[in-house]
């Protein structure tokens, strides 16, 4: 009976030693999540200091530290070029001690970070919308948590399809986001009985679309789809109001289109337009109450990339507690295998990195349909995870066996 307490006495000291104390051992003395987004420019609505707001709510709900250990928000301005970008996320690693890179917009940038993610073994939690990230240039220490080019242009082109629009000409934004969703798109409207009959690519922030729309509505296309986002898609949307082309019975369709691009704007422009998002702020309840807060501290409501950079710095820093450790392949696998809590719908993290919750396809209401300020989307169907976003097999992904 002795040797046996004996035993079982060096077998419970043995599970504390791997188990690790109580206090923390997290190896540094403060974690810095690095916010890089567009801060000045043509996104600067859709992330810039509101990703940073966002992330510092994501902090504070959390605690402010993990396992006693504070945590830092660090920020700049990639000005929508991959060298920029790069450049910072190379800095941040290297020199200033950045253990994770967060919301990252611009699929050229998003991409260009995510590899050198990838070489440092640093954690990147990416809003870039190119399905590439979790398809060619998936790596095992990135998540995506905005929904992608795959997503929203398989909701809405379905949709439109069957609705009449049999045939499709794009202005596309001429960089690796438009090529994508160009590509996506077209493939969901051929799936559908429908037809691209025509396509004009144009440089970022160009300022003036009249070619292009001219080119558009020369087309006779039913649908003129909009394949890009920002400034430029402001641009597009107003351009194609002042050219008339609803008018001659062309339908619009904007994939990126985003809260603020709406306010900005105004619903007697973009009222009809469709639209597919994972999160709007008048959802539900949980939307909601948690729009107000943010809403007190910015205030303007949120965009789902500015929601998207709550949840996946909230995800990570729930991941952290569990793992107890900076190490990249710990914590990656963690926020695998722990469940999303995408603002009160349940998602979950894919090995190819793929975030995945359920969808809405939203129209822009009228203006007399508006009961508030910032009640500007009705919606249309709801879209189960499984039927918005890639199957793994289909998106060459490295990590998928």
């Amino acid at each position: 009976m002795r040797r046996h307490r004996y035993l079982a006495a060096a077998l419970a000291a043995l599970v504390m030693v791997e188990a690790g104390p109580a206090s923390a051992r997290i190896e540094k003395p403060l974690v810095k999540i690095g916010i890089l987004n567009d801060m000045s420019g043509p996104y600067a609505d859709l992330g810039g200091p509101g990703s940073v707001a966002a992330a510092r709510l994501a902090v504070e709900d959390e605690g402010g530290a993990v396992n006693g250990v504070p945590v830092e928000i660090l920020s700049a301005d990639h000005q929508n070029k991959a060298d920029v970008g790069s450049a910072i996320a190379r800095r941040w690693i290297d020199q200033d001690g950045v253990d994770v890179i967060a919301d990252v917009p611009v699929s050229s940038v998003a991409l260009a970070v995510q590899e050198i993610g990838r070489q440092a073994k640093r954690l990147t939690l990416m809003q870039g919308t190119s399905s590439d990230l979790t398809g060619k240039a998936c790596s095992p220490y990135s998540t995506a948590w905005q929904d992608d080019t795959y997503a929203y242009s398989k909701a809405t082109s379905q949709a439109v399809v069957a609705a009449g629009g049999k045939s499709w000409f794009f202005i596309s934004a001429d960089y690796a986001f438009g090529h994508a969703l160009e590509r996506d798109a077209g493939k969901f409207i051929a799936d559908a009985g429908g037809k691209v009959v025509g396509a004009v690519r144009h440089p970022l922030n160009v300022g003036d679309m009249s070619s292009f729309l001219l080119q558009a509505q020369g087309s006779k296309a039913d649908v003129v789809a909009f394949a890009n986002g920002g400034a430029d898609l402001m641009t597009s949307i107003k351009q194609a109001n002042e050219f008339g082309l609803v008018g001659d019975g062309q339908k619009i369709v904007a994939f990126l289109l985003y809260l603020t691009d709406v306010h900005t704007l105004g619903l007697a422009v973009t009222k009809g337009l469709l639209l597919s998002e994972g999160f709007y702020w008048n959802q539900d309840d949980v939307s909601r109450a948690w729009s107000k807060r943010y809403f007190e501290r910015t205030k303007r409501m949120p965009t789902k990339q500015q929601a998207s950079v709550y949840a996946s710095v909230r995800h990570y820093l729930k991941a952290l507690r569990l793992a107890d450790t900076l190490d990249a392949d710990t914590v990656a696998a963690r926020m695998r295998e722990i469940p999303v809590d995408y603002f009160g719908h349940k998602g979950s993290v894919r090995i190819d990195g793929r975030v995945v919750y359920p969808l809405t396809l939203y129209e822009v209401k009228a203006p007399a349909e508006s009961r508030q300020a910032w009640d500007y989307f009705k919606p249309i169907r709801e879209i189960d995870a499984k039927d918005a976003f890639r199957p793994m097999a289909e998106g060459g992904c490295s990590l998928v066996r």
